[in-house]
């Protein structure tokens, strides 16, 4: 595992995620050329969905093959189906309805409702299932070695719907869990584990914005993941903070180059 992160910060918020889809469509273009194919892990909120509207609108998609992209999610708001405040609903409008994805790779996390009912737990375990099913030979955790992993960093350092003090982020058997009693809603979310996180080649972390500034600080100075889920996000490879000037403003000056 790589903890040392890479800490990269871009003007504002706009140029941020142009930078993060550019940076993704090479990484994902460089995999399917190595590999054939390449698998991702999406993140939801404004910057995760400001990100793919970017790709979306970036003549550089062409170099992905999007036939051969395996997408999962690091969470979901458990609501029903189609639901505007679900993740995958979000990432649809903003890029997944104008690429040419296969469906069959395209794993969203289930809705309420449906065959699980209103049980996230079940839920949860449903997705664990799938995600183990995919894993190769060796996967230790039981989940794919995604490529890349992208998660959105909260005001109060969350990173998926893991949160400051809640059973989630202390999880260390499961790959994915139903939260309850989120602090922000809706309350009730399945979620991916540090566990599975970390399984990942490479995570990104973004963050935009000064309500991100503390958020920030706190995750990078060696706060522990209990009081700072993001400081427990890392990746096998690589690890990299996003961030635009006004999330970077408590950083020490050292930690990263000028911004370009």
């Amino acid at each position: 595992m790589t903890r040392t992160p890479q800490v990269v910060v871009h003007h504002d918020p706009r140029e941020m995620a142009r930078a993060a889809a550019a940076r993704l469509v090479t990484r994902i273009a460089g995999t399917q050329a190595a590999r054939g194919t390449a698998s991702v892990v999406l993140t939801g909120g404004r910057n995760g969905n400001g990100l793919l509207a970017a790709l979306a609108g970036s003549a550089t998609g062409d170099a992905v093959d999007w036939s051969r992209l395996d997408l999962w999610w690091g969470d979901e708001r458990f609501l029903p189906e189609g639901h505007p405040d679900r993740n995958v609903t979000q990432a649809t409008e903003a890029l997944l309805a104008h690429v040419p994805l296969d469906p069959a790779r395209v794993h969203a996390m289930p809705a309420s409702g449906g065959v699980h009912g209103d049980d996230a737990d079940a839920a949860a375990a449903a997705y664990a299932e799938e995600l183990a099913g995919a894993a190769a030979p060796g996967n230790h955790p039981g989940v794919p070695e995604f490529d890349v992993l992208l998660l959105g960093v909260g005001p109060d350092t969350h990173v998926a719907s893991l949160f400051p003090e809640h059973p989630g982020v202390q999880e260390t058997a499961r790959t994915v869990v139903g939260v309850h009693g989120a602090p922000k809603p809706p309350p009730t979310r399945v979620s991916l584990t540090l566990r599975a996180i970390r399984a990942a080649r490479e995570v990104w972390l973004l963050a935009a914005g000064e309500d991100k500034a503390d958020a920030v600080a706190l995750a990078l100075s060696g706060a522990g993941e209990l009081q700072a889920p993001a400081a427990g996000a890392y990746g096998t490879s690589r690890t990299v903070w996003m961030l635009d000037t006004a999330a970077a403003g408590r950083l020490p000056r050292d930690l990263y180059p000028p911004a370009g």
